[in-house]
């Protein structure tokens, strides 16, 4: 069907046509498909008139908006269902995505998670593999297309940047896969409510539903769940964008080697609990650091040479959005110091809802390492092993949302002051 500018069965053929569209707006983008094709894109405003069309794209609560503008008019094929990829001759999966520009560095980060495919909880549980699983038949190949998102100006005036045809690499695959797993076994245990994006590394398993009351049944549990995606993580899309989009942006170093294959938290795990009961003395004889220069987060570059890691970045790590926290024990087994989470504006706390928040979603998506380290008698400092944690959905949804709510509710209506008995 080359009257359509490529070949549906190619997938080559789609990103070289898919290309054109680069250093294009989404408005220029529909302004070229009015130009070539009158007919056909007038059959799919389905009369809501030229206006009415793009705008209906464009306004945000339009369902994939900018995704099905530019399956009708740039690929000219009507939006279709969730089972088949968009482009089944060809395999490949169509998914318009944004990034954005950050800080005075203007780094380059995905805006959001990439949402992949709904989870059918009942159909889940029959999967024999991952590699016959309907998430990995729908999205192998994915066309994926770049557009940049600044705050405040018109979507359609968004441009598109990076185009380009991925696939996961062999290392990530190997992690996508136990995520998989992790999801399934979580489902099948009844458990599909207490799923939550920290659960898993790269593939998360996303909250999917513009009603957040919502409510799906799953096998082997009365209780009901929410909606739920299969998605890459937002911390992952960013390490997509960086590394094979944009290039040239340094690399961290990786933790695995390559071809490695297993559970990659238990390796992380083992290589840290082979120096368990080691003093942080030790450790910096035998990592060659300077123990009088005493840097403030000695314990955490301690942990990550523990990990082969020369400076205090980690590929997967960063891949998987974990955070590395260090925790010491006093001697007495109390802990003296509280963990912060990221700095917070009090002009923005009052515009969210606990849904949405940053804070919220912080918890919902960052895992932990913590590493554990206690003072014994003789005042030294030693390891006693590490713990992968991300925060319970209870926690999350009881304790940590009834605090952030009380935060905002006393930001909204003001602090009160009042005296002390010593006049303060």
């Amino acid at each position: 069907d080359m009257e359509k500018g490529y070949d549906e069965k190619d997938p080559l053929s789609i990103e070289r046509y898919a290309r054109k569209m680069l250093g294009k707006t989404f408005l220029e983008i529909w302004l070229d498909s009015e130009k070539e094709l009158g007919p056909l894109s007038q059959r799919l405003q389905k009369k809501t008139g030229t206006d009415g069309y793009v705008h209906s794209h464009a306004l945000k609560n339009y369902k994939g908006g900018m995704g099905n503008l530019v399956e009708e008019c740039f690929f000219h094929y009507a939006a279709n269902s969730d089972a088949e990829p968009d482009f089944p001759d060809a395999g490949v999966e169509l998914k318009v995505t944004p990034y954005r520009k950050v800080g005075k560095k203007q780094e380059l980060r995905a805006k959001e998670r990439l949402i992949l495919t709904m989870i059918d909880y009942f159909s889940l549980v029959r999967e024999e593999s991952f590699e016959k699983s309907h998430l990995w038949h729908k999205t192998h190949l994915l066309l994926l297309v770049w557009y940049l998102y600044t705050k405040g100006i018109d979507k359609l005036q968004y441009p598109v940047d990076y185009v380009g045809l991925f696939t996961p690499p062999a290392e990530d695959l190997e992690i996508i896969k136990e995520d998989y797993k992790k999801i399934v076994a979580k489902v099948r245990a009844g458990k599909a409510h207490e799923l939550s994006e920290a659960d898993t590394l790269y593939l998360g398993a996303a909250t999917k539903s513009s009603d957040s009351s919502v409510r799906r049944k799953q096998p082997n549990s009365p209780e009901m769940a929410k909606p739920r995606a299969f998605s890459f993580k937002n911390s992952y899309m960013t390490y997509v964008l960086n590394q094979y989009f944009v290039k040239g942006v340094p690399t961290y170093e990786r933790i695995l080697s390559d071809g490695f294959q297993g559970d990659f938290e238990k390796e992380v795990a083992g290589k840290i609990d082979r120096y368990r009961g080691y003093s942080t003395e030790k450790l910096c004889q035998i990592f060659h650091m300077d123990m009088e220069k005493k840097p403030k987060n000695l314990e955490s570059m301690l942990a990550f040479r523990m990990l082969g890691i020369k400076g205090n970045q980690a590929e997967e790590f960063v891949k998987a959005d974990i955070v590395v926290k260090t925790i010491r024990i006093e001697a007495n087994g109390t802990i003296k110091q509280s963990m912060s989470f990221p700095t917070f504006k009090f002009t923005d706390i009052i515009q969210e809802d606990w849904e949405d928040s940053d804070f919220a979603n912080y918890l919902r998506e960052t895992r932990f390492l913590f590493v554990v380290y206690r003072f014994a008698d003789d005042g030294k400092l030693y390891l006693k092993g590490c713990q992968f944690w991300n925060i319970p959905y209870e926690d999350l949804e009881v304790e940590a949302r009834s605090v952030w709510e009380k935060t905002k509710r006393i930001i909204q209506d003001g602090l009160q002051f009042y005296k002390d008995d010593k006049g303060r």
